[in-house]
């Protein structure tokens, strides 16, 4: 069986129309992506932000008896919604539940260390190298601002540290930190599926006896000391908030890092913190994202 995809590129307040139009014609699935490289940053609490111009994607069935015509089916939404670019393909049937696995690759992230999706070999062996599952939470590697604060993870001495991943996403900062010689790691995320995802890849990784993981609210009420080392990869408005709780999860000098922003942002950012840390470093990549680091002042 073969699968016919349309793609209708249209305004953000056509996008529901187009939708339930393409589930009334039978589309199996449909999907949004963003039609102009719009960079959209954090929503607030309940917002499902979306691009000012959208393509939205339907996947019909195609049977081989009888093959649905690409070229009618394009003009009748076209007739439905105006002012639409339309455009039509045929994708050959494939084992669609390994076929993302062709999209991952080991990633270098420093010298002494790779991320390995799990089903792949590792490039090389003799240095730190996290197996990854890729498909179960946000938090790759491949994200700028993972691989930001991995590389801060990898030029820190941990040996024997506490560290704190606050926003831990797929638990990957907080796997590398304890392969890399933290003695153990306390993350929190407030997405249930990110607290099974990082007990799942500490397991993989053979370190989940020295990893605690949580919602927010369990942290609180479980970690009552304070720590050397905190990772935040979350976005900028939620670091802001937490300012005075990092703050109080921090020794004196403790080290932290902060990703999850934008050039835009840092200004802002660094004025929230200044009063209870000096922020010293400030990298960046894929021209836009940035990661913060510094240290609590005394």
């Amino acid at each position: 069986m073969n699968w016919l995809q349309i793609h209708i590129t249209v305004q953000q307040s056509q996008v529901e129309v187009c939708e339930s139009l393409l589930l009334s014609l039978g589309a199996v699935s449909v999907t949004l992506d963003d039609a102009e490289d719009q960079a959209l940053l954090e929503p607030l609490p309940g917002e499902t932000p979306l691009w000012d111009k959208v393509i939205v994607t339907g996947i019909f069935q195609q049977e081989d008896d009888q093959p649905l015509n690409a070229e009618a089916l394009s003009q009748f939404i076209a007739t439905q919604i105006e002012h639409t670019a339309i455009r039509s393909e045929v994708i050959e049937d494939q084992a669609w539940e390994r076929a993302w696995m062709d999209y991952y690759e080991p990633i270098q992230v420093a010298d002494n260390l790779w991320i390995v999706p799990e089903w792949l070999e590792a490039p090389n062996p003799e240095v730190t190298n996290i197996k990854l599952d890729p498909g179960l939470a946000f938090g790759t590697g491949n994200h700028a601002s993972t691989f930001l604060c991995l590389q801060w993870l990898a030029g820190l001495d941990l040996k024997d540290k506490v560290v704190i991943d606050y926003g831990c996403g797929s638990g990957i900062l907080g796997v590398a930190a304890l392969l890399l010689g933290a003695k153990y790691v306390y993350a929190t995320d407030i997405d249930p599926q990110a607290v099974l995802a990082t007990k799942q890849n500490a397991e993989l990784n053979g370190v989940a006896d020295r990893l605690w993981v949580g919602l927010p609210e369990e942290f609180d009420a479980h970690y009552q000391d304070k720590t050397e080392i905190l990772v935040a990869n979350i976005l900028a408005k939620p670091l802001m908030m937490l300012v005075e709780t990092f703050y109080n999860l921090t020794v004196p000098n403790a080290q932290i890092a902060l990703a999850g922003l934008i050039e835009e942002q840092i200004e802002d950012v660094k004025a929230a913190y200044a009063p209870y840390f000096e922020i010293t470093g400030q990298q960046m990549r894929e021209e836009n994202w940035c990661r913060l680091s510094g240290h609590r002042k005394a």
